[in-house]
């Protein structure tokens, strides 16, 4: 890519971000967004989202950077590659969405079309309690990330933000918590 500072009348766009991070500039922000957002949107259209989505993730893209201006490191990070790399994770967040919608969806048709022998709802309801349990057994910590992904379907990236901890520890206490849950449940069996 050019040298981003190369375009006429506009600032580094590193020194947006730092300005946008150290002092809310409403003004940087707008110059980085008219720079940004349809650059975005482009590279999700060629990317092969509709032009919704793409429009619907340069604004969330941009929303994000306005928000988390503060994690941006000039000193380590592009800031092209730094606003890019956000709406990457926001599509690729986007598609795991519609993919959990999609199968939640075609569960739902399966499971209005069967019917459970009272044997399997006793069962079920046993291992409801057991998982209970075991969810009960966790850290406070594992909970809520246990919670907030799976009973809410949260996606990890919107988990870190609520929790404000990095994207890793949210995966890691995931990793963790099904260790010991799966632990917890062979005690029980």
């Amino acid at each position: 890519m050019a040298d981003e500072s190369a375009k006429p009348g506009s600032r580094d766009h590193a020194a947006l971000i730092v300005a946008v991070a150290e002092n809310r500039d409403r003004a940087a922000f707008a110059e980085l967004f008219s720079y940004f957002a349809p650059r975005i949107k482009s590279l999700l259209r060629r990317a092969g989202d509709s032009p919704e989505q793409a429009e619907e993730l340069a604004q969330e893209a941009m929303l994000t950077v306005w928000r988390k201006a503060n994690r941006f490191d000039p000193g380590g990070a592009n800031a092209s590659g730094w606003i890019f790399r956000i709406a990457q994770n926001l599509r690729i967040d986007a598609a795991r969405r519609a993919r959990r919608a999609d199968r939640t969806a075609s569960e739902f048709a399966l499971e209005a079309l069967e019917v459970d022998a009272p044997e399997a709802i006793v069962g079920a309801t046993q291992m409801e309690e057991k998982v209970r349990r075991a969810l009960a057994q966790l850290s406070a910590d594992q909970r809520k990330v246990i919670t907030l992904s799976f009973l809410e379907s949260r996606p990890h990236s919107e988990i870190a933000e609520l929790l404000q901890i990095p994207l890793g520890t949210v995966k890691s206490r995931i990793r963790l918590a099904f260790q010991r849950l799966r632990s917890l449940l062979e005690e029980v069996e």
